[in-house]
């Protein structure tokens, strides 16, 4: 557990990215620092490829405080999934995402992110897992990861993947737990009326 520092949290987000991939870690991270009784600050915001509007899935239109040029030192970088399919194929972002794999703590994935992050080398000897419809494509795709199916996080100890959508809410929860302990990550789910499905699948370079 971290005292007495500011946790930086990003969330990387693109055109045609899914709003709850987003809003809901968003959503978890600023709850549990509102309830937090310690010196410890959760920082949480949102990186673009630029600072100009994204427009989300379904028309949401959203402009990040961040981005890939000027964000601060992060200690937690998630990156959500959505229509991947432009975002994939932009070198600078898979080169940003190989140096942010190097340099900070946990690196995390909501359902689709997992390709971006797969792409960028940083799910290189990890469990990985994404939304079920998806699945199948990954696999093929990235045959040299293991694939986990029917669990709502995938925890290699620094880099961490969920399954579709809603799930990065439980994602989302079990860092809570992981980085500030377990009682402030079930006080938050409750502060959220959120029904936590912790059934994650911890992998064996994880510390239980």
């Amino acid at each position: 557990m971290h005292k007495n520092k500011q946790l930086n949290i990003g969330i990387y987000i693109y055109k045609n990215a899914e709003v709850l991939d987003f809003s809901g870690p968003f959503e978890v991270f600023s709850t549990a620092n509102r309830l937090n009784d310690t010196n410890l600050h959760m920082n949480v915001f949102l990186i673009g490829e630029t600072d100009v509007s994204i427009e989300a899935r379904g028309g949401f239109c959203v402009t990040p405080k961040y981005h890939i040029h000027n964000h601060p030192a992060l200690d937690l970088l998630i990156v959500v999934g959505g229509v991947h399919t432009e975002e994939i194929q932009k070198t600078h972002i898979m080169q940003w995402l190989q140096e942010q794999g190097h340099k900070v703590p946990i690196m995390a994935s909501v359902c689709t992110g997992a390709f971006l992050l797969a792409r960028a080398g940083v799910l290189n000897n990890c469990q990985a897992t994404t939304h079920w419809s998806d699945i199948e494509e990954f696999k093929q795709t990235y045959p040299d990861i293991p694939i986990i199916e029917n669990v709502r996080w995938v925890d290699n100890q620094n880099v961490i993947t969920s399954g579709g959508i809603s799930a990065g809410v439980d994602m989302s929860l079990h860092l809570v737990g992981k980085l500030c302990g377990q009682q402030l990550a079930l006080s938050t789910a409750k502060q959220m009326e959120f029904q936590w499905t912790n059934t994650g699948f911890h992998c064996l370079t994880e510390e239980n």
